[in-house]
């Protein structure tokens, strides 16, 4: 494709700047919207907005053909401590390191979708195209993208933007948060009475540290479960009669959340309940015509541990954007302006020809 990635590049970082520039935490995204959505219209496109999500549609979208969804994030994570520069004030240091809350993640994959976004919109492919910038993913609410799927037409394939050094991350780990409860009787520490909720959690706690699930993926590697709040007890004294724990599940594409839940529940003598079953595993086959396409590019897929918004979509997708997962939720957040310009011309190479059907 014959495209002038600097120019394109420049409208990036500039966007990226002003967006740096609006505080957008989770729930509270509004004003980054407006600012989206105005730039879009801007470029000549109608857009579509609830609540905080705001999505554009390429010109002569033939339901007839299959959609394409470029997606990411516009709000970010609270301000960490321990900033040394105001969050909210976009700096662009001479060797091209551009500071601010939510560049990294995942302003940087906003701003160079969105350019290629209407970079292919000026040309003829084999599908529609869709662009989403979605709210709420860094608290998994219900009023992002889930929300607004209903709205849009069916999608083939996803192309989401989150931190990957543009490599692909053709699966995801699941979220399943369990609470668990034991009930006792109380009584006074001092004599043989009562009934302690504490001790009735300890065999149950031990078998989430044990039990291994037999099915591994070769991208994500086993289940992971994880232990991590406890809670009983009122005073020293007082034999506590009720225990809670708390366990974070961590699913491969092997099992979904309620299939765990299911196995999980036998083993347990302690009553466990699910917060909720919706934050699954993804995948997407190593031979989908998007990722064969990636690897000819160099590109190296992989298996990524962190949850995005991947999980809400019932449709095939892939995460790939620019700037490194470890620079998200930390302080003095940066993303390079060369990591922009990769990222727009690895998309382009990515999409441009491209077929969706697998």
């Amino acid at each position: 494709m014959n495209a002038d990635i600097t120019t394109l590049t420049s409208e990036a970082v500039s966007l990226l700047q002003s967006l740096i520039a609006i505080p957008s935490v989770s729930r509270d995204e509004a004003r980054a919207a407006d600012c989206l959505q105005q730039y879009m219209e801007l470029q000549g496109m109608d857009t579509g907005r609830k609540g905080n999500n705001v999505w554009c549609m390429g010109p002569a979208f033939d339901l007839k053909k299959p959609t394409l969804l470029l997606n990411s994030h516009i709000d970010t994570v609270k301000p960490v401590s321990g900033w040394r520069r105001d969050p909210f004030t976009p700096r662009l240091e001479p060797n091209g390191k551009l500071y601010g809350l939510g560049s990294n993640d995942a302003g940087a994959s906003v701003v160079s979708l969105l350019q290629v976004f209407l970079q292919l919109c000026r040309t003829s492919q084999s599908y529609n195209l869709l662009f989403l910038a979605s709210c709420e993913e860094e608290v998994s609410g219900k009023d992002g993208l889930e929300s607004v799927l209903p709205q849009l037409p069916p999608v083939a394939f996803a192309l989401v933007g989150e931190p990957t050094e543009m490599q692909p991350a053709i699966a995801e780990k699941g979220l399943m948060v369990l609470d668990v409860t034991a009930t006792g009787r109380s009584g006074h520490a001092a004599r043989d009475e009562g009934d302690n909720a504490i001790y009735k959690v300890l065999d149950d706690i031990a078998w989430f540290r044990d039990y291994r699930f037999p099915k591994v993926s070769p991208l994500l590697g086993p289940v992971k479960m994880s232990v991590t709040m406890v809670n009983a007890g009122t005073q020293h004294n007082v034999i506590p009669d009720r225990c809670t724990f708390v366990v974070d599940i961590r699913s491969n594409e092997c099992y979904t959340n309620q299939e765990l839940f299911d196995l999980i529940t036998p083993h347990l003598k302690c009553e466990a309940r699910a917060r909720s079953f919706r934050l699954g595993s993804s995948h997407v086959p190593p031979q989908h015509p998007v990722v064969r396409r990636a690897v000819s590019l160099g590109r190296v897929p992989f298996g990524s541990p962190t949850l995005s918004d991947q999980a809400l979509m019932p449709f095939p997708s892939m995460k790939m954007g620019p700037g490194k997962s470890s620079r998200s939720h930390t302080a003095d957040e940066f993303v390079f302006v060369e990591e922009i310009e990769e990222a727009i011309r690895l998309y382009l190479d990515l999409l441009d020809g491209v077929s969706l059907d697998h």
